[in-house]
């Protein structure tokens, strides 16, 4: 996570986090929901294109930014609440995780285009502390995320459990193969392909600790109600984490908002 420039103790501060048996409720205030949008804007921005890049395409073409940022990012609507969540988890377990490194490619970055979701498991992040040694105490982690801004008929929390299954039987093998093709074909950032393939090729090394989260991000004004009658999945398949933040549609699109109006030049390798 490092290359998105944020200091994770930071990220951790803006989480309120208790255990509520039998989930994991963690919430971003209200009072602080402003703090948390202008912090995310540059790095946010990074998750869909790194600052290189950017670089060189504004260079190579003579584009503005925005006009570059602006090929890249989602339109208002499910997307973009997809991506937001999707976001906002990567950051809530990188910065549980912290003061340890966390890897992990950006899935977001990879989209086969800028108005789908992005493929396969939605956050794998790594922790390998040895490194270049593997051991016992790797750990990866994979979160099925599911996002709910509005009042409608979906179900996120049961959904993310269901589709946690899906990274547990087969898709998050699917995805660790799926990414070590982009490593050898493009740039992973940080993530490189000798530590995809100490997870692909596990028999070849100590096992690995493989840790799974459900993860609901959800409006804070309609959090209760998606609660009520929640089946929560057994201790030994996954994790379900509740994320509440306030006025969710509005922060998010407040978000892509300050996104784009931080992507010229003055703001890179900010």
């Amino acid at each position: 996570m490092e290359e998105l420039g944020l200091d994770l103790a930071e990220v951790r501060s803006f989480f309120s986090e208790s255990l509520a048996e039998p989930y994991v409720m963690v919430s971003i205030g209200a009072d602080r929901a402003a703090a948390w949008t202008q912090l995310l804007g540059v790095p946010a921005r990074r998750c869909y294109i790194a600052d290189g890049h950017l670089q060189a395409v504004v260079d190579g073409k003579g584009l503005p930014y925005e006009t570059v940022v602006g090929a890249v990012m989602p339109d208002k609507g499910s997307v973009m609440a997809g991506d937001y969540g999707e976001i906002v988890t990567a950051l809530y377990l990188a910065s549980r995780a912290h003061p340890d490194r966390v890897l992990e490619p950006k899935m977001w970055r990879l989209k086969s285009g800028r108005t789908k979701p992005s493929q396969g498991s939605d956050v794998v992040q790594f922790q390998l502390p040895h490194w270049p040694t593997a051991s016992e105490d790797d750990v990866i982690v994979c979160a099925e995320v599911k996002t709910k801004s509005t009042n409608g008929t979906s179900t996120p929390i049961a959904s993310a459990i269901a589709d946690s299954r899906k990274d547990r039987e087969s898709r998050l093998v699917k995805t660790l193969m799926w990414l070590k093709e982009k490593a050898i074909l493009g740039d992973l950032g940080t993530v490189k392909l000798d530590h995809l393939e100490r997870f692909v090729r596990a028999t070849d090394h100590p096992p690995a600790k493989y840790e799974f989260r459900a993860v609901a991000v959800i409006s804070s004004d309609l959090v209760e109600k998606e609660l009520a009658g929640v089946t929560p999945p057994g201790t030994s398949e996954c994790t379900l984490v509740v994320i509440s933040v306030p006025d969710l549609k509005e922060n998010y699109e407040r978000l892509y908002e300050v996104l784009m109006a931080n992507s010229d030049v003055d703001v890179l390798g900010a």
